[in-house]
Formats: structure tokens, sequence, C-alpha cells
């Protein structure tokens, strides 16, 4: 991951990484010493289940925090991946995380983007345990827009917890509700 410095809210505390596609901001079961904002590109974060297989549990696009714990320095237990070349704001989460209450603006800045990790974290669960695939979709939509054609779509699926083919025909039934 290559770094260059940019003009952002505090010039010490953040600076630019480019992320290729397939490379990754964290790791599972490394220690959260980071905390960004996605200035262009797409990233996921993802589990291992108990089989080993990967698990998407969340995207990040342009002007979305990227945090592995609430907590700096904690072993995170997801880890994320860029899909595409990305540029994204980094600090060290630690040094941030000094700042809150110390300073307004970022102290409402983290509060904010925590509040809406948050908030899609819960919709996500509720989601996962109440919806119907249909309704997953029709959420992951409004959730993220505009994402749907600058991702494969099998991450899609696994988001949404459905094989591929399921994802396929709810795609139609949703295209054909809206005609």
């Amino acid at each position: 991951m290559k770094s260059y410095p940019i003009k952002t809210l505090n010039d010490s505390l953040h600076k630019t990484n480019v992320l290729k596609q397939n490379e990754f901001f964290l790791k599972q079961g490394e220690p959260c010493i980071k905390i960004g904002k996605v200035m262009k590109g797409i990233l996921r974060g993802f589990v291992y289940n108990n089989d080993g297989e990967e698990i998407t549990t969340h995207f990040y696009q342009e002007g979305d925090m990227i945090v592995g714990s609430y907590i700096p320095n904690v072993n995170i237990s997801m880890s994320i991946e860029a899909l595409s070349d990305c540029e994204i704001s980094v600090a060290n989460y630690s040094e941030v995380m000094s700042q809150v209450n110390k300073n307004r603006e970022i102290t409402k800045i983290i509060t904010n983007e925590f509040q809406k990790l948050n908030n899609q974290l819960q919709t996500r669960l509720v989601s996962l345990l109440n919806l119907n695939a249909l309704d997953k979709y029709k959420h992951f939509l409004d959730d993220y827009p505009g994402l749907l054609n600058r991702i494969p779509h099998y991450y899609i699926a696994q988001y949404l917890g459905i094989t591929p083919t399921q994802l396929s025909r709810i795609r139609k039934e949703f295209i054909n509700k809206c005609k």
C-alpha cells in the first residue's frame, strides 16, 4: 500500500493510502491500529464461517469510514479487502481517539460515523433474522445505492445469505414488480 500526504481535517493525523484491488486494509486477528475513510473505491468486510468459507458482512464505498473495531488496538474479527483500486484517508486509530473530546470537529466526525456504522449493523442484524430474500435485497439497494453494478454479484449473494442463483431469481422478481 503506497502512502501520499494530503490536506485533511488534521494534517498530522491523516495521509492518503492507495490500496490495489484484492489488497487488505485490515486482516482478521491483527490489532486494529488504523482507521480510514474511503475517498475512492469499494471494499468489503468479511469473516470466515465454521467451514472456512468467506461471508461478506459489509461494504465500504466513497465517504464511508473503515474501522475493524470500536476500540483501538483490539484484534479484529473480520478482514477488509479492496474490491477495486482504492484511495483511503488513513490515520492512526489511537491518535484519532486521543483527540476525541479534545477536538470538537473530530469528536463530531467519530460520533456520527460510529452511529452510522452501528445503525448499519443493527439494520443488517434485523434483516438477516426477520426478512425474506426479496426484502433483504431491497434493503441492500437502499443501504448501498449505486453499488449493484460495481461489485461481483456473488459478494452480494454472500452478504444476503443466499446463493448467486437465488440472487438472480430475486433480481428478476424485483425488476418485474417495478414494471
